[in-house]
């Protein structure tokens, strides 16, 4: 099934109005090829399942422009989680760091205690 079948199944007034890209706006990338959409000339929305819950989204083509022109991200990422998997993650991450700094601090404190 072809990604705009997905999309139209899934979400009927998804398809919206193209937006031209700036390639001007885009972060500087050191690749021989292009994405897709630079080559278009316009983003399209695009949909994608979410690794995390399998849930089918769409990568909105507003979400793209933020994503590539005023955020300056890589060309060739695309979204592979939906929001509430990315903020779950997210959560997780910063919950890990805290566990891993406070291990660090912890061994630090030991190892002061033993060199006195």
């Amino acid at each position: 099934m072809k990604r705009s079948q997905i999309v139209q199944q899934v979400f009927p007034s998804a398809l919206s109005q193209k937006l031209k890209v700036d390639r001007d706006a885009l972060a500087p990338n050191r690749s021989y090829g292009v994405p897709k959409f630079v080559e278009r000339g316009y983003y399209e929305d695009m949909p994608f399942v979410c690794k995390d819950c399998g849930v089918i989204q769409v990568w909105r083509n507003t979400q793209q422009k933020w994503w590539y022109e005023v955020m300056k991200g890589d060309i060739w990422t695309i979204a592979v989680r939906c929001r509430p998997c990315r903020t779950q993650e997210r959560d997780r991450k910063a919950t890990a760091r805290q566990i891993h700094l406070a291990g660090l601090k912890a061994k630090d404190g030991k190892r002061d205690r033993t060199e006195d």
